[in-house]
């Protein structure tokens, strides 16, 4: 007998007493029972915790008071779009207002992670991407996952009194716009790197790939100035320039027009591809003080390899942040180097690569195509993530970060962090660790995303995803422990 009780009752499910505090009703499908038939079907993998009892609960969230000393909680993994890499640090709670999510500021924005959420519960994940998200309500709720712009809505239905773990497709960033939120991004594509292939194999869909005309999330610019003008003069290194016929064929804008339009602070994130020298005709004083700025408001900016030159044309105090020299293309693959784990977010970062597989041993990454720009980092402007310190020529900083505004003088302490910028000598169009089917090309005679493979990951393109979420999610000082925002 199928029995409903309304607000504010209570019944006995697998010998505990369950109250309803709240809108939503339960029934009992065969109190005692130890399956739990709403499972699959409702997001759930399926297993029963305890005292589960067989309980279905309708739609309508409300607030369980358990007895016994059991709790109503939520638990998964995060994923990236793809659904295939865990995520670090991803924010998920339960919205205070079921269907409403506040807006994301349409421009560049400072996004601390003291910022508070609308939330009734609220948590973050580890360095395996798991969560726990205890005392939250039952019934069928909104569950969202996020990662600073990037943010995913969904409804899961929620047994009272036990712990419900949600399927991954539930827990995954967005791929596309219909989704949910996905930062706006801008990115230069780069003869000598194609940083564009990563973003798409992190999951983003192809439909999200435009020029700034169109409506997708990620833009694409190519390289230097009159570089589309120009195809047949490789000493350019041009690259990729337009979009496949599948993909409508248009000529990417050269990135100049990405300052020259007045619209950079309309996008989230910059990203720049090695092209394979300095690109001086894009670092002008007016677009290198409008990428400082950009960065001083919130904004994002990912730098690869030879764009090191972006920083050395800046003004002080983010110029003093780093040193820089003409990079050597001898280096050995693989070069083993080191994660600083003195550091909370390092700590982290150095089991999730143990986790997913791209570290043999803690603390430890082979790289390949490696290149040795970084001569010293000044300590309270930049943060090396991954280095080589074995007393020979291959030692050095292959990726570091630095939080924006930077401190003005060099014994000041840093101001509370507002935007991002990080610095790779990393590259991964090379990257294959010996297999030719593994590199991702980009150039000006393959058209995007024709020169983009669909291997799987290699270990330095899962550190650079994991860096890449580190880049877009909250901002805050390196050296803090990271924690749940506060609920508002």
């Amino acid at each position: 007998m199928i029995a409903a009780l309304s607000v504010a009752a209570a019944c006995s499910v697998g010998g505990v007493t369950v109250s309803l505090g709240g809108r939503g009703s339960v029934s009992s499908g065969g109190v005692g029972d130890s399956g739990d038939s709403s499972a699959g079907s409702a997001g759930l993998d399926g297993d029963g915790g305890p005292g589960s009892g067989g309980l279905m609960v309708t739609p309508g969230p409300f607030e369980p008071h358990c007895d016994g000393g059991l709790t109503t909680s939520i638990s998964g993994t995060v994923w990236d779009p793809a659904g295939v890499v865990p995520l670090y640090n991803a924010v998920v709670y339960v919205p205070k207002e079921p269907g409403q999510l506040e807006p994301f500021e349409p421009t560049v924005a400072c996004e601390r992670c003291t910022d508070p959420v609308r939330a009734r519960a609220v948590t973050l994940t580890g360095p395996d991407g798991k969560f726990v998200l205890e005392n939250t309500p039952a019934g069928d709720i909104d569950l969202v996952v996020q990662v600073g712009k990037w943010r995913r809505r969904q409804t899961v239905t929620v047994a009272a009194c036990r712990d419900n773990r949600i399927a991954a497709d539930k827990t995954r960033l967005p791929r596309s716009k219909a989704e949910g939120d996905i930062p706006k991004i801008a990115v230069s594509t780069g003869h000598s790197d194609a940083l564009e292939c990563l973003l798409r194999k992190i999951g983003i869909d192809d439909a999200e790939f435009t020029t700034d005309a169109g409506e997708g999330r990620v833009h694409l610019f190519v390289g230097c100035e009159a570089d589309n003008t120009d195809p047949v003069d490789l000493t350019k290194h041009t690259g990729a320039s337009h979009f496949s016929k599948a993909l409508g064929g248009a000529s990417f804008p050269s990135t100049n027009q990405l300052f020259d339009s007045g619209k950079l602070a309309e996008y989230d994130v910059l990203v720049f591809s090695c092209e394979g020298h300095k690109c001086d005709s894009i670092q002008t004083p007016t677009h290198v003080e409008q990428l400082v700025d950009f960065a001083n408001q919130g904004g994002r900016v990912f730098l690869d390899h030879d764009h090191y030159n972006w920083l050395n044309h800046a003004d002080a105090p983010i110029e003093q942040a780093a040193q820089f020299s003409s990079s050597q293309d001898n280096v050995p693959s693989p070069l083993a180097t080191k994660i600083d784990t003195s550091f909370p977010k390092g700590a982290a970062f150095a089991q999730w690569l143990k986790n997913v597989g791209a570290s043999s041993s803690e603390g430890v990454l082979d790289i390949y195509t490696a290149r040795t720009s970084v001569v010293s980092l000044t300590d309270n402007r930049a943060q090396k993530w991954i280095y080589r310190a074995e007393n020979d020529k291959y030692d050095g900083f292959f990726y570091f970060t630095i939080g924006t505004p930077v401190a003005v003088a060099d014994d000041d302490p840093p101001p509370p962090a507002c935007g991002r910028v990080v610095f790779t000598d990393l590259h991964l169009s090379k990257a294959g660790g010996g297999d030719p089917t593994a590199i991702d090309i980009s150039d000006q005679n393959t058209p995007f995303p024709d020169g983009c493979t669909t291997s799987p990951l290699s270990p330095q393109e899962q550190a650079l995803e994991f860096m890449f979420f580190d880049l877009t999610s909250c901002v805050q000082q390196d050296d803090m422990i990271p924690t749940p925002p506060v609920v508002k």
